[in-house]
């Protein structure tokens, strides 16, 4: 049989490993004389930017990573580090949804081997920190961990804090020592990877809506016949729909953990004095990146009709 590994670097419990599960079951059911599809989470094939190294070399065949890591392979991706970029979770959604044209932005990354399969929710980013972040002042002279992406330290340090960029792993023990004063993710991060015991405030500032990628080794999708191939694209679309559905779930569920039992404070913040600090990063981004131009005007079509609730 054909191994087929997928590294991940969320845990067990997160819902795009359920969602492999459900990726891995459909691929077995419908090819398992064939192939046997093994899930690697927690970074245990290295941080994501090494696992898509990995994925372009062959190494391993699947991983998921935020499009902030893409952003090395692929200067498109970089649209979506963009803060504010979508004026709502419905134009989110709806941009995400519209598969053709996300195909074409998928297929951008194949002269470096790789190919995006499909794509998951992984909901808002916000600020949680060892002090409570009500405006954006509140974030001037805080180290912050960020992505290891351009975008979001250019992002991270307009809001006059100094931006951290380090792997994902790494951030609990710097947060305990001091090194940082805080992070940047969605709640989840607080409960699966404990950063509720270090940081206690926990800002609804909502500056980016980033989806998490899976991506694909070329050269083995190319190797697939026509029916193994929808068999692959059939499970990444199944797993999409489960990692959705488990999402809200999750999210409930960690906010009721963090608040209940970790002494996690949730602060609603006006979103808008955060997103007058750094819109005029976009202006400098469409200069400095043309090859985000043509996705963020369709963004912002897709903006407009979700706010005329077409």
């Amino acid at each position: 049989k054909r191994i087929i590994r997928v590294a991940l670097s969320q845990s067990e419990e997160h819902p795009e490993y359920k969602g492999m599960e459900t990726f891995k079951k459909y691929v077995e059911e419908k090819l398992g004389d064939k192939y046997e599809v093994q899930l690697y989470p927690n970074e245990l094939l290295g941080g994501q930017t090494k696992a898509i190294e990995l994925t372009q070399t062959g190494a391993i065949d699947f991983t998921i990573a935020g499009t902030p890591n893409l952003e090395i392979f692929a200067d498109v991706y970089e649209v979506f580090s963009m803060p504010y970029l979508f004026t709502s979770e419905d134009a989110y959604f709806a941009a995400m949804n519209d598969t053709d044209y996300m195909n074409k932005i998928y297929a951008s990354t194949e002269d470096t081997g790789l190919q995006v399969v499909t794509w998951y929710n992984v909901g808002t980013r916000n600020f949680y920190a060892k002090k409570a972040i009500n405006t954006p002042d509140d974030l001037k002279g805080l180290k912050m961990r960020v992505q290891q992406s351009p975008a979001s330290i250019k992002m991270c340090n307009a809001f006059g804090a100094a931006a951290s960029p380090m792997s994902f792993g790494e951030v609990y023990t710097e947060i305990q020592q001091g090194v940082i004063d805080g992070a940047e993710n969605n709640e989840l991060a607080l409960t699966n990877n404990k950063h509720g015991e270090v940081a206690k405030y926990y800002s609804y500032n909502k500056h980016q809506m980033v989806p998490d990628m899976l991506v694909g080794n070329l050269k083995f999708l190319e190797s697939l016949s026509p029916e193994e191939y929808q068999v692959f694209k059939d499970a990444a679309a199944l797993s999409t729909e489960v990692e959705m559905a488990e999402w809200d779930k999750c999210v409930d569920e960690a906010k009721d953990i963090a608040q209940n039992q970790m002494g996690v404070e949730f602060i609603d913040v006006d979103v808008d004095a955060f997103k007058q600090k750094v819109l005029p990063l976009h202006e400098q981004m469409l200069k400095e990146n043309p090859k985000i131009v043509d996705v963020y005007n369709h963004i912002q079509e897709i903006n407009e009709k979700a706010k005329e609730g077409k």
